[in-house]
């Protein structure tokens, strides 16, 4: 197979020379574990003592992962992008809370973009965390099947609303709508509620998408159970298929709790186990829709493999590929030039509500081994091609 990701023409094709010197040097700071674990302790401190850091902040890693402090200040960044083929999911990175007001505005946020993108061939998508509509403790009381007092109740059906709500609208305006996975203990909760849209708004075809993290040995067995369903009932399966991203969390509370980790035993495994599902999803495409968000090279040459033994156009409309805005340019762009359907993550809000998610990007690269080591020999391989 042709190793179209190794082309950096392409892929840093919208960069110009200060701008992938900027990328460079960036990828050079995030690749010093020490550096990284420092300046995360003084970005978190100075943000909390009201130091004016915004400027800094902005100019350095929220210009490279996010596309700006609310949606309209986005486009730029969509259209520049869309000029090569790469759409975009506006994400509202801001944290969730645990009082009802954050969640009300996240619903009106939400409902917001939907309007904001209905029409932008651009922003195919739209996106949520379900504790971004409520509260983390709650979704887990659910999961685990217990009884709910009657306050906590109430306060569940305001969440199923919140969803509801959204999907509704996402259906009536046909944009589809990505429903993000979190914590196993609390992932459960979310799953039924999902379903419950699925079979209400997918009738015809995928407009609502839940969240597989393939790291949890159990969610390809998830996924044949659902399909069962989905053929028996009539209904159609969205599913964004990705590694996954509390691994450190998931084996800790395993462990403290003494119950088997859900998580793979190996990256291996991982690897194995989210091949194996966008396997089984290309084989179904009569009722599954996918979403392959992954930044690996391999895994996205193995979709490219099986869309083509299945005879699967690129561009048609049940496999889009998806990668975070700042990262694996390499992958995008190459992926778009060649007529697949590509769509970036775009985070967006303000700066200071921004900073755990810019945090756990600078942590990420720096501890997934080879990550930030490739970012930074695709960056050199291009320097080098322009002479800069």
């Amino acid at each position: 197979m042709e190793r179209i990701f190794d082309d950096t023409a392409t892929a840093f094709a919208l960069k110009t020379d200060s701008e992938l010197e900027h990328a460079y040097f960036l990828f050079k700071m995030i690749a010093n574990e020490p550096l990284v674990r420092i300046g995360t302790a003084m970005t978190n401190f100075a943000i909390k003592a009201n130091l004016p850091v915004e400027g800094l902040i902005r100019a350095t890693v929220f210009d490279h992962f996010c596309g700006g402090v609310n949606e309209e200040d986005c486009l730029p960044v969509v259209d520049r992008m869309y000029e090569k083929g790469v759409c975009s999911v506006l994400d509202y990175s801001v944290e969730g809370k645990d009082d009802e007001d954050p969640f009300d505005n996240a619903l009106a946020m939400i409902l917001k973009l939907l309007d904001f993108v209905k029409e932008k061939a651009s922003i195919p998508f739209a996106v949520f965390k379900p504790t971004g509509f409520g509260r983390f403790a709650l979704y887990v009381k659910v999961s685990e099947g217990k009884k709910l007092n009657a306050k906590e109740a109430q306060e569940w059906q305001r969440v199923v609303y919140r969803f509801d709500k959204v999907c509704k609208k996402a259906f009536d305006l046909d944009v589809s709508l990505l429903i993000d996975g979190e914590e196993s203990w609390m992932q459960g909760a979310a799953d039924q509620v999902v379903e419950d849209l699925m079979r209400k708004y997918n009738k015809q075809k995928a407009v609502v998408f839940n969240t597989l993290q393939m790291y949890r040995w159990d969610r390809l067995d998830y996924l044949k159970e659902l399909h069962k369903q989905a053929k028996a009932e009539g209904f159609k399966i969205g599913m964004k298929v990705v590694r996954g991203a509390y691994m450190e969390k998931e084996n800790d509370r395993a462990e403290e709790k003494g119950y088997t980790s859900p998580i793979c035993t190996s990256k291996q495994a991982t690897d194995e186990n989210f091949d194996a599902a966008i396997h089984y999803m290309i084989g179904n495409l009569d009722v599954i829709s996918l979403f392959a968000g992954t930044h690996n090279e391999e895994s996205s040459y193995k979709l490219i493999d099986l869309m083509a033994k299945a005879g699967v156009s690129n561009a048609d409309p049940r496999v889009w590929f998806g990668q975070l805005y700042g990262m694996s340019e390499h992958i995008s762009f190459n992926l778009a030039a060649r007529g697949y359907n590509v769509a970036k993550y775009l985070p967006f809000g303000p700066v200071k509500d921004v900073m755990p998610y810019l945090i756990r990007r600078a942590e990420e690269n720096t501890s997934v081994a080879g990550q930030t080591t490739r970012e930074l020999s695709l960056l050199k391989k291009e320097r080098k091609r322009r002479k800069i």
